[in-house]
């Protein structure tokens, strides 16, 4: 570590720096956020970022820029691939300006959460690039993160790989509604870094309450705990009142709002997701996507504006059909003898297969091995996950009963040295 880098940090992490001048106006009034950063955050050339910024927003409309670092011609003419003059070169490292309208809009309109696309929506290369542009933004190595058991393999592969060190909060399903322990939560928060949740979550489907977003965003504030939220299952909520945790006046200015339109419109091939909340948490994201992946393709973020104004009539119907095949699967499994988890959201059923005298590890080995079918072992989802399998009810309706049948026929095979054993 350089010497101007330890001065910088004691400072900061002390609490002296945010009542200096340079560093209020460096920050624009978000001095108090500076404990937050991460070293990567507060160790990068700030002034010389700022300065470049601010000398490409100098150009009007008549400036000729000769600084263009790549070319622009005619080279592909194809009506659905040519792109006006000005949208192809490097696009704005915080997307495009319709897009985050666009982005803003759909907050404001399905979780009641008022922000600036201006300065608080910042375009990501998916839900995953959001998640890392978090971690790098705020988390340093040996950062504690507190994460819902079972969770996502993404956020626990995420956080090793960066050294964090997670703090597990134990969950169970209550028709379809995740529920915790509140001294288990506030015990876990303590000396945390940041809380990591997803409503519907994955693999359960299970949703979190209203009331207890509001424990969790009374507890955060109390520990000054971040909070990230990603929603991308929020639109697949079948049971219950949708509640989204950023708009609580408790969370407002320490949550990071995480979305994509890989889930919702079945874009996952085109990388764009978005990180919105306070601006004093999102700016230090949009410095770090400058330094890791600084821009999303235009004609990318131009498909997903489409998406994003389109009617949500269409998408309604499909889910219908979604939650149809949700109460078709679990039926299923109920009849050969499982007992998964009733989901209130999301695609996916979290299936406990112990019972069976098997692994969750060894069931989806041996089911893809002699049945060709595919399902997630539990223990890629958390502690508590050893036990159980994760099965998602998204593919199209005749492979789904095929898959299930097929599923049906192993676990038949399966009980027959059972009974003989008994």
């Amino acid at each position: 570590m350089r010497y101007a880098d330890f001065w910088t940090k004691l400072l900061i992490r002390t609490g002296i720096a945010r009542f200096l001048p340079t560093v209020q106006r460096l920050t624009d009034g978000g001095g108090a956020y500076l404990h937050y950063y991460s070293d990567q955050v507060l160790t990068a050339p700030l002034t010389e970022l700022r300065e470049l910024a601010a000398y490409q927003g100098l150009q009007g409309p008549d400036t000729i820029d000769l600084t263009w670092g790549a070319p622009r011609f005619d080279l592909v003419s194809s009506g659905s691939t040519k792109l006006p003059a000005d949208r192809r070169g490097w696009p704005s490292s915080w997307g495009l300006p319709e897009l985050r309208d666009a982005v803003a809009e759909k907050l404001l309109a399905d979780h009641s959460l008022d922000v600036n696309p201006a300065d608080e929506v910042l375009v990501t290369h998916g839900a995953a690039g959001a998640f890392s542009l978090a971690l790098d933004t705020f988390v340093n190595r040996g950062d504690r993160v507190v994460l819902f058991d079972p969770t996502s393999p993404l956020y626990i592969l995420s956080l090793r790989h960066r050294r964090a060190r997670i703090r597990w909060l134990s969950t169970w399903m209550d028709n379809g509604r995740t529920r915790f322990r509140l001294d288990a939560l506030a015990q876990a928060l303590s000396g945390a870094r940041m809380l990591i949740l997803t409503s519907p979550g994955n693999p359960t489907g299970g949703v979190i309450a209203a009331e207890d977003l509001e424990q969790i965003a009374w507890w955060a504030e109390r520990k000054d705990v971040l909070i990230y939220s990603d929603g991308v299952f929020a639109p697949y909520q079948y049971d219950g009142v949708p509640a989204s945790i950023g708009p609580l006046a408790k969370a407002r200015r320490r949550t990071l709002t995480v979305g994509s339109v890989s889930k919702q419109y079945a874009l996952a091939s085109l990388r764009v997701g978005w990180l919105a909340g306070y601006r004093h948490l999102v700016r230090p994201c949009a410095l770090m996507a400058v330094m890791r992946s600084p821009f999303v393709p235009t004609l990318c973020q131009q498909v997903a504006v489409t998406a994003l104004r389109q009617s949500d009539e269409a998408f309604r119907t499909i889910r219908t059909t979604f939650e149809s095949r949700r109460r078709y699967a679990f039926e299923r499994l109920q009849a050969l003898g499982l007992e998964p988890d009733w989901p209130a959201g999301a695609f996916s059923l979290w299936v406990p297969v112990r019972t069976l005298g098997i692994g969750g590890r060894r069931f989806a080995e041996q089911l893809l091995h002699t049945k060709k079918v595919l399902v997630s072992p539990g223990s890629l989802f958390g502690p508590s996950g050893s036990g159980h399998i994760r099965l998602s009810y998204a593919t199209e309706d005749g492979r789904l009963r095929e898959g299930l049948s097929r599923l049906t026929d192993f676990v038949g095979g399966l009980r027959v040295p059972m009974r003989h054993a008994a």
